[in-house]
């Protein structure tokens, strides 16, 4: 027994059009712009070349699949995936999922580059000081904001329709037709000297691009918070978290609402599942392949083989450097802003995921102790736990970003090998027959339980050896 409400029922709205849709995808787009995008698969091109970068298309094309099944569950219930995954296997489960989303994403990794690569920008000493000063400036604009949703979403879009065009403009400056050739081998996973990994990858630094080739870890899950909140299908029916300083309250519903697999409601429900595939290709998925693919091809194309990229962040600072030599100065040091912005924002939607998935699950655990409506109030205790516990972890001298973030990623890349599975089988068993996945999406993300299961199970099993 999990104390859950039976689902509600209703008629599924109509789809909303397609450029109503647009928003849920460049949150999760832009919590993976500053982890997968510009950290590790761009270090990881930098020291091995362009022959892995297979893997990180291979990666955000597994994400969408699973961010589609995400969806899938919330369109058809009204209600998050939390909510449905605890009605399948027990009240064990928000505990976990609020476990797995703190301790992994806790170590302040993206916010030390960001620290880092702003530092350089500004000609200042790098310090952990930086970092928390950041940290206080992102739980300041979640605070001020009305809506959380549409704070995170009008932050990600801003820094993503800046950035990415940018990236662009600049890699077509610096990419040469030798580059662009190893870009086009490495898709298809020939590198210099090998096929698919070369000697000497450290599988951990992999694992954790892997599961950063898109957004990472439970992060993934929290498409289904966002796209209830925007009203998509049967999550019109719930309410969204408002901020508690704005004196602005919304009706929030736990529990969802499903709708009788009538023609009509079918129809309508097929017509919504086609647009919102198209939003999170288009934005998720065909946008952030193209990133990281470009910012990849940056670093190679800039700074491969530099002995001072082997273990840092360095190499984004670096990139900085050449950009300004073989241009202007004032380029590298834009290019480092917006580096150094990018991966604030990816910071701070990170902290707004988090903070609401563990919020969510906290009153799955208990509702009697856990109020529904004290929602809000809860997520911004878990947001400025997080944003003090990283505070901490600075003061406590742990700063170097790339250490920080590999930790955080293998640990989000086995939460994922877990999920994936059970939101896999929650759609094939407690859906409608009408709305299940079909073959070929079962397959995608069978694949994708498969693929992180196997190398999360190598890693430990290396890590193990080494004791």
């Amino acid at each position: 027994m999990t104390g859950l409400a039976p689902l509600k029922k209703a008629d599924m709205p109509p789809a909303l059009r397609l450029r109503d849709l647009i928003g849920p995808s460049f949150i999760i787009l832009g919590v993976g712009l500053g982890s997968g995008e510009l950290i590790l698969w761009p270090y990881l091109a930098s020291n091995f070349g362009m022959g892995i970068i297979w893997a990180a298309v291979l990666g955000i094309t597994f994400q969408f699949f699973i961010n589609m099944e995400i969806e899938r569950y919330t369109l058809v219930t009204g209600e998050s995936i939390f909510v449905g995954l605890t009605r399948k296997y027990g009240r064990f489960t928000p505990i976990w999922f609020i476990l797995t989303t703190l301790v992994p994403w806790m170590w302040p990794g993206i916010a030390a580059a960001s620290a880092t690569v702003l530092a350089h920008a500004f000609g200042i000493a790098y310090s952990g000081l930086i970092g928390t000063a950041l940290l206080l400036l992102m739980g300041a604009l979640f605070s001020l904001g009305t809506i959380v949703y549409k704070t995170q979403e009008q932050i990600q879009k801003t820094i993503i329709l800046i950035g990415i065009p940018f990236i662009f403009i600049i890699t077509l400056l610096f990419a040469k037709p030798i580059h662009w050739e190893a870009l086009a081998r490495g898709l298809v996973g020939s590198g210099e000297g090998f096929w698919f990994l070369p000697i000497g990858l450290p599988i951990a630094t992999f694992l954790g691009a892997l599961a950063y080739a898109g957004a990472g870890g439970n992060l993934n899950l929290a498409q289904s918070l966002y796209i209830k909140e925007k009203g998509y299908g049967m999550g019109k029916f719930s309410g969204r978290i408002t901020s508690i300083f704005s004196g602005k309250k919304e009706n929030i519903n736990l529990e969802g609402t499903t709708f009788e697999p009538t023609i009509q409601n079918v129809k309508n429900f097929k017509l919504w599942w086609k647009r919102i595939n198209v939003e999170h290709a288009v934005v998720f998925w065909i946008t952030g392949a193209f990133t990281m693919v470009l910012l990849s091809l940056l670093a190679f194309s800039t700074v491969s083989g530099n002995p001072d990229i082997v273990t840092s962040i360095n190499f984004v600072v670096l990139e900085g450097k050449v950009i300004a030599e073989r241009t202007l100065p004032a380029l590298g040091t834009f290019f480092l802003v917006m580096a150094g912005v990018m991966l604030f924002g990816t910071q701070f939607s990170v902290l707004g995921s988090n903070s609401r998935i563990a919020s969510e699950n906290l009153v799955i655990t208990d509702q009697n102790r856990f109020k529904i409506n004290n929602l809000p109030k809860y997520f911004y205790i878990f947001l400025w736990l997080q944003i003090l516990a990283g505070v901490v972890i600075f003061a406590s001298g742990f700063t170097e970003p790339l250490a920080l973030v590999v930790t955080g990623a293998v640990l989000n890349a086995f939460s994922m090998f877990i999920y994936t599975g059970l939101v896999l089988y929650l759609n094939k068993t407690s859906l409608v027959k009408q709305t299940r996945p079909s073959l070929f999406r079962t397959i995608a993300v069978f694949s994708a339980f498969l693929f992180y299961g196997g190398f999360s199970i190598y890693t430990i099993l290396q890590r193990l050896s080494l004791l």
